[in-house]
Order: C-alpha cells, then structure tokens, then sequence
C-alpha cells in the first residue's frame, strides 16, 4: 500500500439485477468477453474541455489528428448528433510477470507483442452493437471505437465508474490495476449511468517520481512530447538526444509510470477468468518478450513486415523501430553490437545514421 492511498469499498465487476436496459446491457458486454462495464452520460464535461488548454500548451507533439477534430473529442455529440449514453468497456492485458532485462535485449510495452488489441476488441464491440438493439427491441443508432475515433475513452470509462483516472493519467481500477484497453459505444438510448470511483492515489507520487524523462509536469499532467511512448511510437524524426539516454531499453512504448504504481502489484490486483478468450489472443508473441537487439537491428523491412504482422507494433513503422533499436543498443553498451551499428552508420538514412553514431559514442 502507498503511502497516502486510501484502499476502496469491495466493488462487483458485473451488474446486479438485470431489470433495467443499463444493467441488462452491462451484463452483455460482461458475457461477450469483457472484464468491466459502465455507462456515462454523452456530454462534455470538465475533463473532456480541459483537451483544449492541453493542446494550447503544446503536450501533443507530432499528433495533430488530436487537434483536427478537437470539438468532437470535447462533445460526444458531435461524434452522433443523438448520442445520450456512452457504454464503455475494458479489457485486462495482463501477461505476466515482466521478462528480466538481458545484455543486448530490448523492451516492448506489455500491450504490443500480440495480436493488435484494436482488432481483437472490435469484433465483441460489433456484437455489443447489435446486442443493445436485440436489448432495447428497436432500431438504436451507435458509433463504436477501440482507441481510433475522436472521442476520450478514458474520461468517459472514468465517468462510467471503470476507475479513477490517476496521476500518471491512466485509468486505474481499484482490483484491476491500470493494464486496461478500453473500448466505447456512444448510443441514442437512455442508459441509467455509474457512479465515479474515488481517486485513491493520495499522497503518493510513485510514477512521477519514476519516469526517467520528466514526461509527468505535475500530478495529472502529461507532456507527451517527452514521454518514452511517444517518442518511439508517435513521433517520426529523431529522438531528442538530451532525451536517448532516459530511453533506456525501450523499443516500443514504456510501461514505468504502471509498473511502479501500487494498485498494479500482483498480489493485489484480483484478474477475472478469460471467459471469451480475448485475453489469450493480445499475450505477447514470444519474440517480442524481451527481444534480442541484435535480431532487430538486422531485419529487413521484408522481416519486419513478417514479424509485426497482426501486432500493434506496425504504428512504429520500419524505420522508427530502427530508431528505437538503435538507442536501446546504445542504452546497454553491449560491444557485441558494434558491427551492426557501424553498418547503420554509414547506410542511406540520415536519420538513422544519426542515431547510430550517437549509439557508437556510447559504447
């Protein structure tokens, strides 16, 4: 337990009696596979508007589809005009205990090295769809997203009572930890709404505290543009380089500000049976378990088409995870990779070059 944090009341994960439209509809979302449900009300609110003043700010980097359609993502209503409820949905990616570090190895983010987690969530979301219109016994009109439509699903899984959103802003349930992927379907039906869950981080500042780049301002406020997940991911030129020795190891995304928080230790956190199989189709593939950098910094695009193929890891690109590859190589100081470096040092790719030089220096 942290210093500060409040443990919380008992919680069910399903729905009680089934005798309302929102309880028959959780309890469908719960038998198709997922690990909670809620419902929030389809409006803005004050974390939905505070996106505006975030992206003024300049947090947002490279990502400018968040201002593109930025009055959508403040008004779900503007995503469907008769939107009234949002039922949102959460899935546990829970794959173990982390593989410990190994000279000349790599690590990736615990949601990446399987099947994409955007494509496994749609198709139960699909028969969500169709289920709450077999529920109301009517035409319902819905927009439905897994992480790609213009709407904020952790503020609303927040409202839906899935979690409290924490200070290293992730969405955090009191059993479940924050090792979530979510999901939304905004509806023209009137669904009963949760009640939101207390925040229940207290005095505790275990992933500010933690991150190696600073990327936490203030409890609640993320500057994208120096997180680790970001820069490996989003972003598409070079990696600040007063930032690359922060990077450590990391080829895709980072997981310290959850790995250090409380509410994710494993013996407290209470996993519910994989009961649709969902679970075991997004555990990471093997060679993405602490993968070897020597195996990456050697794959062509043909071998990196064949090994992230189904994977998240694609949003990356070739060139960006030879990017991330090579300031991980530089991060472990391992001479074994010496060769490889050499040779992206004097390839075509500016960039690449670049940061292949840079890793050299650090060996």
């Amino acid at each position: 337990m942290c210093p500060g944090c409040r443990e919380p009341p008992a919680l069910t994960l399903a729905a009680g009696s089934p005798s309302t439209l929102s309880e028959r509809a959780q309890g469908l979302a719960l038998a198709l596979g997922f690990d909670l449900a809620g419902v929030a009300r389809a409006e803005p609110n004050p974390e939905t508007r505070y996106l505006r003043e975030w992206l003024a700010s300049g947090y947002a980097g490279e990502m400018g589809y968040l201002e593109r359609r930025v009055e959508e993502r403040v008004d779900p209503r503007r995503v469907l005009a008769d939107a009234r409820s949002i039922l949102a949905v959460g899935l546990v990616y829970d794959p173990g205990a982390r593989a410990e570090p190994g000279v000349g190895t790599g690590d990736v983010a615990r949601y990446a090295g399987g099947s994409d987690y955007h494509d496994v969530m749609l198709e139960p979301l699909r028969a969500l769809e169709s289920g709450l219109a077999a529920l109301a016994g009517r035409p319902i009109s819905t927009r439905g997203y897994v992480d790609t439509g213009p709407v904020q699903e952790r503020v609303f899984a927040a409202y839906a009572g899935l979690g409290w959103i924490g200070k290293n802003t992730c969405l955090i349930h009191p059993r479940l930890g924050s090792y979530l992927f979510l999901g939304v379907i905004l509806t023209d039906l009137e669904l009963e709404p949760g009640e939101r869950e207390l925040d229940h981080c207290g005095t505790c500042t275990a992933c500010l505290d933690a991150c190696p780049t600073g990327a936490l301002l203030a409890p609640y406020v993320l500057d994208a543009t120096r997180c680790i997940s970001y820069s490996t991911i989003e972003a598409r030129g070079p990696i600040e380089e007063t930032l690359r020795s922060a990077h450590r190891d990391w080829l895709f995304g980072c997981d310290i500000c959850q790995e250090v928080c409380p509410w994710n230790e494993r013996e407290r956190r209470q996993i519910p049976p994989d009961l649709g199989g969902l679970r075991s189709q997004i555990a990471p593939r093997a060679e993405w378990v602490r993968p070897s950098l020597e195996w990456v910094l050697d794959l062509s695009e043909d071998g990196w088409r064949a090994a992230t193929r189904g994977t998240a890891l694609r949003r990356t690109r070739y060139r960006g995870l030879l990017r991330n590859a090579l300031v991980a190589a530089g991060n472990t100081g391992d001479p074994a990779l010496r060769p490889l470096l050499e040779r992206h040092a004097k390839g075509e790719d500016p960039m690449l070059a670049e940061h292949a030089a840079w890793a050299l220096r650090q060996l």
